[in-house]
């Protein structure tokens, strides 16, 4: 089947008017690309990042369009027609609103590249020295005989693309010795999670604030043919919950992660002892180098002993465990 994807040139001021009414027209799926949009996310999410990519910030640069998509056959230039016909009439009815140019250029497309094309950005990829990252439409070769961890990153919540969470599963390779419980906080994917079992861990949770990661992290661990008896994914903030923070640390956890960023970690210091059992670890990323004074003094506070920092490009990974009396 073959599409026309409608590209519509607008301005922000304008943009949100513009999708409402196209929603009264009748298109009931659209994509909003607007940099304005996208620095107001980015504002009122600084809690859960350091760092924003340059590129994405550039390619969104300037940007205030809307995309959707029809079917290409005999209707659709009187569609396209029609439509730039109603988005004439949206400046009259509205002159003091700045849509834009409210321009409507088209582009071919074959529903395999409007399904697919996103998929050839993910290839296999290496990890450590034992694990393979596949994701789950792919089969590919592995003749050093590498542990695959098979992921779905159609939701980008931790692909292992990201150096911050390399090092942790590098980590976890030399951690893992076989039975351990492992807790992993900000799950996202619920790759680390994934990872550990696969390596040999007996057990992990994958907590996370956004329930939607929940829901992804439990069915890339089905991928992996891991049940309920090993994996379990939770919804919630362990920093300001007290009652599942006892629930999470019930005997103790051999291991505790968080691959998350300093303003998280930090505050998460003091409760980390509290989930971890005598001679647990602590293995933290996502942390900046400019960060990292920071973290480390907040771990030592927290009654952690720094055991190892590794770097890699502008991000640190740490392992810690609880200091002895």
């Amino acid at each position: 089947m073959e599409w026309l994807e409608l590209t519509i040139k607008t301005a922000s001021s304008g943009i949100e008017l513009a999708a409402a009414a196209l929603t009264l027209w009748g298109y009931d799926s659209f994509v909003i690309d607007d940099e304005s949009e996208f620095e107001s996310f980015l504002d009122h999410n600084r809690d859960y990042w350091d760092y924003v990519d340059e590129e994405l910030q550039q390619q969104m640069k300037g940007l205030s369009q809307i995309r959707l998509y029809l079917e290409d056959g005999p209707q659709a230039m009187e569609q396209v027609a029609q439509l730039r016909a109603q988005l004439a009439g949206l400046k009259d009815a509205y002159p003091d609103t700045d849509f834009g140019p409210l321009t409507v250029s088209l582009a071919n497309l074959r529903e395999e590249d409007w399904e697919n094309n996103w998929k050839q950005y993910y290839q296999p990829i290496s990890i450590g020295s034992r694990l393979l990252i596949v994701p789950q439409w792919l089969s590919p070769e592995n003749p050093e005989g590498r542990i695959p961890v098979i992921l779905d990153p159609g939701m980008i919540f931790g692909t292992g693309n990201h150096a911050s969470t390399r090092m942790c599963m590098q980590e976890l390779e030399r951690l893992i010795r076989g039975g351990e419980r492992v807790l992993d906080l900000g799950s996202g994917s619920g790759i680390l999670s994934i990872a550990a079992l696969l390596l040999g861990a007996a057990t992990a949770v994958g907590v996370d604030i956004d329930p939607k990661a929940e829901d992804i992290a439990r069915e890339n661990a089905g991928f992996n043919r891991l049940d309920g008896s090993r994996f379990t994914a939770m919804t919630g903030n362990v920093l300001n919950d007290g009652a599942l923070q006892t629930a999470l640390g019930g005997e103790g956890n051999d291991l505790v992660l968080a691959n998350i960023v300093a303003d998280v970690i930090i505050p998460l210091a003091p409760v980390v002892p509290k989930l971890l059992k005598d001679g647990g670890t602590f293995v933290c990323s996502g942390v900046l180098n400019t960060r990292l004074e920071e973290v480390l003094q907040a771990l030592d506070a927290a009654g952690l002993a720094v055991q190892a920092v590794h770097q890699e490009d502008d991000w640190c990974q740490i392992t810690a465990v609880q200091k002895e009396g």
